[in-house]
Formats: structure tokens, C-alpha cells, sequence
């Protein structure tokens, strides 16, 4: 992984002030750490990074809180990190796209080299779901039927990668969506209230209407069938578009390597717990710990294979 590292004598002058406060990375933490979720609250980014806080205040003795900074697609909260100081304090909890599609749009007031990763811990269980009484049922029948009737798509914005994942699988397959639009949350209401016919949202956020069979799944945008939808096809099979979404914890770089291994080892345990297995059997979605150079190299490599998506972004 090609990695590009700033280095100047106007940085260095302006950590030197804060040097103090990160060099004793052995009594890391030394005061409250935050960690910031760019999104509302209740999604799964969300829960795990609750769970993960509460195992960093269990360890350190420290209190540790999670701030929801939803805005902009997540621009708001990962600028939040990117003015913060490098000393692990403020940490944050990162989808893909602030990464990747953000980046590669140029509306982000970051740059590639602003965050450091901690680790990946979610592949996210994105689907496309519609009422239980919709005439389709996979994206060959969806195709088929936008060609005659007006299909109205939720989407998390036209920078989200599961957005642009969409699109790009509509313009392949020859789905026509007569509009769509963008929300900070789809859940059961989106569809109930007819804002949408269809969502690209997380099971964690329809998981009451498909128990209920209010809901029904037309394709899961993750590398592996849900575990509560083994019957559903993935994207990557019926389009033979692969691209998923991940989260990950991240901090401002040049935060010390010691305090980012504190970190990590903090965050795996956490992520081993017996409520975390059960969020993952319940919700079907990929919890695991990717840390390190295996982190930097998931970022890279997504940075790079969404470059290709962008045609299918709207402006």
C-alpha cells in the first residue's frame, strides 16, 4: 500500500505545544476519550461503538463517552476527529465512505492522510428492502417491474458507498428508479409511510418490521448471505457487483503507536464479547478485528475501487 506521509516544519511546530500531554503513552488514557459516531443514533456503527467505549472506561478507569455527530454524511463528525489532537482522546468511528467516496468527490474538508486507522471491526449488512407486498422479489424481478411502474429510492446520500453500489447495479441491470432521495435514517417508517419503495438501509434498522414480515429483502449488499436471510442472494451473485461496506475506529495522525495498540487490544476484547456474537447472530452482521497494517490496507484498496464508482454518483 502506497502510503503518502506529510511531514513539515509548520507540523512539527504545531504539535510541539501537545507534546507533553501524548509522550507518556503508558499512562494512556490520561483524561476522558470521546468517540465520535457521525451518524444518529441506533444503527450498529452506533452500538459497538458504545461497547466498545464501556470496555475502555472498565480498563483505564477513565470515563469514556460516544458523541453522535451526524451531518453531511459523516463529514461532520470525521472533521470533528480531524481538528482533534493526536493524542487518542478523540476517536473516530468511521464507515467507508469517509475514507473512500468523500475523499475521491473532493467534498471533504480532510485528506487522505488526516486519520490513521485502529482497525476494522463491521462489514455491514446493507440490503435493498422493500414492503413484503411489493410484486419483486430479486433485482432481475425489480428491473423488470421499474420498466412499467415508478420506483422511488432511500438511499444515505449520493457519497455513501452503498449508494453508489445501487446505482451502479441499477445502471448494469437496467433498473429505471423514477426518483430518489436522500436520508439520515430508514428504518420501517421510510417504507410504512411511502417515502420510498425501496431502501438501501442495515438490518439493525428494519430488524422489527422483517421479523415482523412487514419487510422483505430483495438483496444483501454484503460478501456472505445473511445469516438471518440465508434464502436472500447477494448483490455480488445477482449483479456480480462485490463491493461492500465496512466501519472502523480511526484517530488523527501522527496519535502515538503505543496508544493506538492500547487502543486496538481495548476494542478487540470488547468486540470478543458474548453480546456482540449475539447483535451479530441477531442482525446478520460481519463483527470481526482487522488492526494494523491490515487495516491500512483494507482502506487502500477500497480508496482505489471506488474510484470506478464514481460515474454512478449523482451530482
Amino acid at each position: 500500500m502506497k502510503r503518502i506521509i506529510k511531514i513539515c516544519a509548520l507540523a512539527a511546530l504545531a504539535t510541539a505545544p501537545f507534546i507533553g500531554s501524548v509522550a507518556n503513552a503508558s499512562d494512556y488514557p490520561n483524561r476522558p476519550v470521546k468517540f465520535v459516531v457521525p451518524w444518529p443514533p441506533g444503527d450498529l456503527e452506533d452500538i459497538l461503538t458504545r461497547i466498545i467505549a464501556e470496555e475502555m472506561a472498565k480498563e483505564t478507569d477513565k470515563p469514556a463517552t460516544v458523541v453522535n455527530k451526524p451531518g453531511g454524511g459523516g463529514i461532520v463528525g470525521a472533521s470533528n476527529v480531524a481538528r482533534a489532537r493526536a493524542d487518542g482522546l478523540t476517536i473516530g468511528s468511521f464507515v467507508a465512505d469517509i475514507l473512500t467516496t468523500h475523499l475521491l468527490s473532493g467534498n471533504a474538508p480532510y485528506d487522505k492522510d488526516s486519520f490513521e486507522p485502529i482497525g476494522i471491526f463491521l462489514d455491514y449488512p446493507f440490503v435493498l428492502a422493500t414492503k413484503a407486498d411489493s410484486k419483486y422479489n430479486n433485482i432481475e424481478e425489480l428491473a423488470e417491474y421499474s420498466q412499467t411502474h415508478n420506483i422511488s429510492l432511500g438511499h444515505f446520500g449520493y457519497q455513501a458507498l452503498p449508494t453508489a453500489v445501487t446505482f451502479k447495479a441499477a445502471a448494469q441491470e437496467g433498473i429505471k428508479f423514477s426518483s430518489d432521495a436522500a436520508f439520515d435514517l430508514l428504518d420501517c417508517s421510510t417504507l410504512a409511510n411511502g417515502d420510498a419503495d425501496v431502501i438501501n438501509t442495515t438490518t439493525q434498522l428494519i430488524l422489527s418490521c422483517l421479523q415482523s414480515g412487514d419487510v422483505k429483502l430483495l438483496a444483501s449488499l454484503t460478501r456472505d448471505r445473511l445469516s438471518i436471510a440465508p434464502d436472500v442472494a447477494t448483490l455480488n451473485e445477482q449483479t456480480g457487483i462485490s463491493q461492500t461496506t465496512w466501519n472502523g475506529l480511526f484517530v488523527k495522525k501522527g496519535t502515538p503507536e503505543e496508544v493506538k495498540q492500547r487502543i486496538g487490544e481495548i476494542a478487540e476484547k470488547a468486540l470478543s464479547s458474548d453480546r456482540v456474537k449475539e447483535l451479530s447472530a441477531t442482525t446478520g452482521a460481519g463483527i470481526y478485528w482487522i488492526g494494523g497494517k491490515f487495516a491500512e490496507d483494507v482502506v487502500a484498496n477500497d480508496y482505489e475501487a471506488s474510484k470506478a464508482l464514481l460515474e454512478y454518483m449523482k451530482e
